[in-house]
């Protein structure tokens, strides 16, 4: 049984949602990423999502395309993010999924990402530029390699494209709230209840909801209907702004905490 597995499982056994917040690794620094996945397992968080730069992340806004920028300028690398994992594994079992965007898991080797991503200690990974239709044979590899491919589904889904999503999908389903990018504003809760709805009618795999969700009482409202909450670009623009690294991870807790609270 895999990490996310594992994690949902005892969550949906005391009757908890999950908390899966996302960084950008390598902004400001890998050693700052590194810090910051420990403090967020610390506050509370259940899995948490790394960010892996590209230089045209379509499915990002302003605020995650901007950490990205900062952490190419920086030099991060796949290569640098898997060490950063196999560091973290020393001291942490928490899971952690890649967000990755296709182009640099095909310049490092569709099988080589995967041997590596596993090694390192990675539980899972959302390719959000490789639909169903196209990424048969990555998940073929990432099947045998035991590495989770999540899949996303939005508003737009039709019922066969729900089908075939949560088939292919193993971990969790993630469901984009919204048809815009990350940071736009969240949609009505009763939009996202009624998708969320028709995904458990196909699966039995836990849907988790992202894109939009900024606040606690947001978090709160979407785990109320959900498995689980993504947040992302509100703690991204929280670890952009200029600080002492100690306020900055203060910050951070501070924040995982409150949303913690709210989905729980």
């Amino acid at each position: 049984m895999g990490r996310i597995h594992l994690t949902f499982s005892q969550l949906r056994a005391k009757n908890q949602k999950a908390l899966i917040p996302y960084i950008m690794a390598g902004d400001p620094s890998l050693e700052m990423t590194e810090a910051l996945v420990l403090e967020i397992e610390r506050a509370g968080a259940d899995i948490v999502e790394l960010g892996v730069p590209f230089s045209d992340p379509i499915a990002d806004g302003p605020v995650i395309q901007g950490a990205a920028q900062r952490s190419l300028q920086a030099g991060t690398s796949l290569q640098q993010i898997f060490r950063l994992v196999q560091s973290l594994r020393t001291r942490t079992q928490i899971p952690l999924v890649l967000m990755c965007y296709y182009n640099s898991i095909l310049a490092y080797g569709e099988k080589r990402f995967c041997h590596a991503a596993v090694e390192a200690g990675v539980d899972g990974v959302i390719v959000p530029d490789l639909p169903v239709e196209e990424g048969a044979g990555f998940r073929k590899m990432a099947r045998i390699s035991a590495l989770d491919v999540i899949l996303l589904l939005a508003p737009t889904s039709t019922a066969e494209r729900v089908g075939k999503a949560v088939k292919a999908s193993q971990g969790f389903v993630y469901y984009v709230s919204l048809t815009g990018v990350t940071g736009a504003q969240l949609v009505q809760v009763a939009a996202i209840e009624k998708k969320v709805r028709e995904i458990r009618q196909a699966s039995q795999l836990p849907v988790a909801v992202g894109f939009g969700i900024s606040s606690p009482s947001e978090a709160a409202a979407v785990a109320s209907i959900a498995d689980g909450v993504i947040v992302g670009s509100a703690l991204v623009k929280i670890i952009a702004k200029p600080a002492e690294r100690s306020a900055v991870l203060n910050r951070v807790s501070a924040f995982v905490r409150d949303h913690k609270q709210a989905v729980s």
